[in-house]
């Protein structure tokens, strides 16, 4: 089974930084084709904002996305997943928490963002192999 951390493993890690605007968030999460990204500090992880968060807190809280900041608007109180998680914990986290993006930590030091399509997909990847597994099993033929 699939560990969360070998899922990040040399994947970009895409960001913002506290003081840029939603608007230039916006603009950076279209350029990269993702839903959402983490928002750093100084020297730490922040917070995370998603398309959900623009919908939401900014949209209809009728704020402008050219002047609001992304610190108001993003999400402070983030659920995170350890690197040794399976694939399958973190999809039962995210179910629970109704999220669908997972920082991931190793020793408390980001390793990436995953999300629920990521880890659907890799659902899909074990579903398929285990089948084929399954049908090779119940076609196999011994030697005589």
């Amino acid at each position: 089974m699939k560990r969360i951390g070998e899922i990040v493993a040399n994947r970009e890690v895409y960001f913002v930084r506290e003081g840029q605007t939603v608007m230039e968030a916006a603009r950076y999460m279209a350029e990269k084709n993702i839903g959402a990204v983490l928002v750093l500090g100084t020297d730490r992880m922040t917070g995370i904002f998603s398309e959900r968060d623009v919908i939401k807190r900014v949209l209809s809280a009728g704020l402008d996305p050219e002047h609001t900041r992304i610190e108001q608007v993003m999400t402070h109180e983030m659920v995170t997943a350890d690197a040794d998680d399976s694939y399958e914990d973190c999809l039962r986290k995210m179910k629970q928490m109704s999220i669908r993006h997972l920082p991931v930590l190793e020793k408390g030091t980001l390793q990436g963002l995953v999300s629920l399509r990521d880890l659907l997909l890799v659902d899909l990847d074990e579903k398929d192999h285990e089948l084929k597994m399954m049908t090779a099993y119940i076609h196999y033929v011994p030697p005589r």
